[in-house]
């Protein structure tokens, strides 16, 4: 490795110089020697004392030994490009990266030259090839990459296979480096950054992939220019600020680029990644490891440590965003069943102990995921456990703001026994967001009680469009009709637009959880629909009277002008009870034609008996009703998912709308309770029904707002807003049913 550098490079680099010069390579003032990513030279020597000791990071080093051995025993092969997602030559491409990195590492620890030659042999071909590559036959992706469809997965490849080559390099002969990087490095970190602008110059999750890419073989191969490109984006790559991507989102509107800008752009102050916890699950590998080996190799960069530690704290943000079982919550684009044990949660959660104080929570989380990654942080991981120090990851009542400075809106998560509310009030969410201003899901015990439907795709299923997202998606999953909140005229919020949508967001108005009995979180939204303005109020209530925790909704609609209004719950389980009369059809109908409608079969519609609705259903066990105020003019439909979808893409499951037409201002006031269970063993049913009486809205005003509701025992409650001062300090009165209600605060419940 060359060690003389100049000192104006190392001034440049110290201060982040943006200058990209491709054509002088210099070398970084880096700690001498190879491994120094994501291994140092220390580290190793420190894990390979402990082996045999630390019983975590042996089991996983045994684990990645027999996964490497079988991999070397079935030999090399470096496919000719073809497939999309989960198609053959895709996944070969995909193993060879990580066999590659695990077998890097294994050298590095066990010094069997075996792995080393493997890695050697594996690039050796791939060397010999990439040359000979034009772009990848599939046509889909806006930018496509070589080795895969598209650009995203040629960053991961890099990503992976720029640790294996640190950790082999001093085994390689100097006229073996001298290819590798001639013939396959430096041409693969050109055509992702030079030759891709529009993918590598952008705030995205595709980006901090291609980012991180070229930063990490810039950090391996010691190339100080591609390092500076990497972290302040390809200067000279001209955009089209109205170009979109497959998403519809906008490629680069404002000039910000490079790993900087994506640190600084989609997290939070409070480490909240804009796209949600499903994409920032899969960007935080490129975030973390790339920050790991900046920490590793230029510590002065202080890079993980950048906007106060913002990385760091989105491990614990992302951690708060799943269930009790560990399952993210499903937020904009989204796949169900994503969780904790995911790979890059395990390097997140490793680099965020190590680099991070060393918090005793998170050896809680490496424990339930057993497993550690086999570098110097897994090893801090795996003696942090070896020695006691784990304590339970506590999962509270949270609020997470959105936005670079935090001031776009927020989630928050209220939390309660077993019950877990998302209520979402954020910015859109870049290209991955969902039209989806103040909706909500609930969680019982992990599972999902009123669900959001996530995203329409089935991640590396070939069958299923190649893998990729599907075109229901955009039609669908991204509708407002398709999430818990109001639907304005049958159209969703911002006309379905993306480029209104990004730029709005909600504005949060209460979170308080400082009383357990009662949590509040509310919002207003007053851009979805111009003229009419959204308040949605939600309480997690826990009293004595109730066998369980439930949840009260408000949802306030003030408008210029009249309006069809409707209210979706989509709830999870098979119906038990109704106390409104309805009609089934013998054939369902299309409830609509366009904004999500169209994929909606309308299988009844009813109309309410009384001042109320109530719906029971029955899910995994478990009973729970919906209690909801209603006016007499108001239909109840009962929908199903599903229509116009011949190739049966989407999940047939089941809707309550509410529906009040031409209406100008109203409130939807309701209670959703979890209160019994049936075992299918004794056959017995316990608690089957509502404990709740009745529910009405007792008293609105611009000012106030009040709900009462009745249990079925006769005991009366009232919870009281104040709609337009959410301090803290002031006193309120009212006078209802000529009996004065006085609080002080936002809010009260009596």
């Amino acid at each position: 490795m060359k060690r003389n550098m100049s000192i104006l490079c190392i001034i440049f680099l110290i201060f982040f110089s943006c200058k990209d010069n491709s054509n002088n390579k210099n070398n970084l003032a880096a700690q001498s020697g190879h491994p120094s990513l994501i291994l140092t030279e220390q580290g190793v020597k420190q894990i390979r004392a402990n082996l045999g000791s630390i019983p975590i990071f042996d089991i996983s080093l045994s684990e990645t030994k027999a996964d490497v051995d079988a991999e070397i025993k079935n030999g090399i092969e470096v496919p000719i490009p073809k497939d999309y997602s989960g198609g053959y030559t895709h996944e070969r491409h995909k193993r060879n990266y990580i066999k590659m990195q695990k077998a890097g590492v294994l050298y590095q620890i066990l010094e069997d030259e075996t792995y080393a030659k493997y890695v050697r042999d594996m690039l050796l071909e791939y060397a010999a090839l990439y040359p000979t590559f034009s772009v990848h036959p599939k046509p889909r992706s806006y930018a496509r990459g070589k080795l895969f469809w598209q650009c995203l997965n040629d960053s991961n490849w890099l990503v992976y296979t720029s640790q294996a080559y640190d950790c082999i390099y001093d085994f390689l002969s100097e006229e073996e480096r001298n290819r590798l990087e001639t013939d396959l490095f430096r041409p693969f970190a050109d055509f992702i950054s030079k030759e891709n602008p529009k993918f590598f110059n952008r705030v995205h999750n595709h980006s901090t992939w291609g980012n991180a890419a070229v930063g990490m073989i810039a950090l391996a191969i010691d190339d100080d220019s591609l390092l500076q490109r990497a972290m302040y984006g390809y200067k000279e790559g001209k955009i089209d600020p109205e170009l979109k991507d497959d998403d519809g989102g906008y490629i680069n509107r404002d000039g910000k680029m490079g790993f900087l800008a994506n640190l600084d752009e989609p997290f939070s102050p409070d480490g909240y990644f804009t796209e949600g916890p499903y994409y920032q699950r899969y960007a935080s590998y490129p975030f973390l490891i790339f920050a790991q080996a900046l920490q590793n190799k230029k510590p002065e960069l202080n890079v993980l440590y950048h906007k106060d530690s913002v990385l760091l704290k989105s491990v614990n943000a992302l951690i708060n965003l799943s269930d009790a079982d560990g399952d993210f919550f499903v937020l904009n684009d989204a796949q169900k069943g994503m969780s904790l044990q995911t790979k890059s949660l395990v390097s997140a959660v490793d680099i965020a102990y190590h680099f991070g104080g060393n918090n005793p929570e998170l050896l809680s989380i490496a424990k339930s995921q057993n497993n550690v990654t086999l570098d110097d942080a897994g090893l801090a991981v795996a003696l942090g456990i070896k020695n006691g120090k784990d304590k339970p990851f506590s999962k509270k009542s949270i609020e997470l703001t959105d936005g670079a400075d935090g001031n776009q809106g927020a989630v928050g998560v209220l939390r309660n026994e077993n019950l877990e509310l998302v209520y979402k009030y954020t910015a859109h969410g870049l290209s991955h967001g969902h039209f989806d201003k103040l909706s909500f899901s609930l969680f019982e015990k992990g599972n999902e009680v009123v669900q959001d439907y996530g995203m329409a795709r089935y991640v590396n299923v070939e069958q299923k469009g190649g893998g990729n997202y599907l075109e229901e998606n955009k039609t669908w999953s991204k509708q407002t009709i398709s999430h818990n909140t109001i639907v304005q005229n049958e159209a969703s919020q911002f006309k379905g637009k993306y480029d209104i949508g990004s730029k709005h967001h909600s504005e949060k108005y209460i979170f308080d959880d400082s009383n357990n009995s009662v949590q509040v979180v509310s919002a207003k939204e007053s851009n979805a629909y111009p003229g009419t303005e959204l308040h949605r109020t939600m309480v997690l209530i826990e009293d004595k009277d109730y066998s369980n925790p439930f949840v009260l909704d408000i949802m306030r609609v003030k408008s210029n002008a009249p309006n069809q209004y409707d209210l979706p719950l989509y709830y999870l389980g098979q119906i038990v009870q109704t106390n409104f009369n309805y009609s089934k059809y013998d054939s369902p109908k299309v409830l609509g034609t366009k904004h999500g409608y169209q994929h909606l079969y309308e299988e009844a519609k009813g109309s309410p008996n009384q001042d109320n609705i109530k719906l029971t259903w029955l899910a995994n066990n478990t009973f729970y009703s919906y209690s909801a105020t209603a006016t007499a003019n108001d239909e109840v439909i009962l929908a199903r998912i599903g229509a116009n979808d011949p190739e049966y893409n989407l999940r047939a499951e089941p809707s309550l709308i509410i529906r009040r037409k031409d209406t100008q201002n109203t409130v939807f006031a309701s209670i959703i309770e979890s209160h019994g269970t049936y075992s299918p063993i004794s056959e017995s049913a316990l608690n089957a029904y509502s404990n709740i009486k009745s529910i009405k809205v007792v008293f609105d005003t611009d000012a106030y707002t009040v709900v009462q509701f009745e249990t079925t025992k006769g005991k009366t409650k009232v919870f009281a807003i104040s709609n337009m001062n959410a301090d803290k300090e002031i006193e309120h009165k009212l006078t209802i049913n000529n009996k004065a209600l006085i609080w002080k605060g936002a809010f009260t419940l009596k």
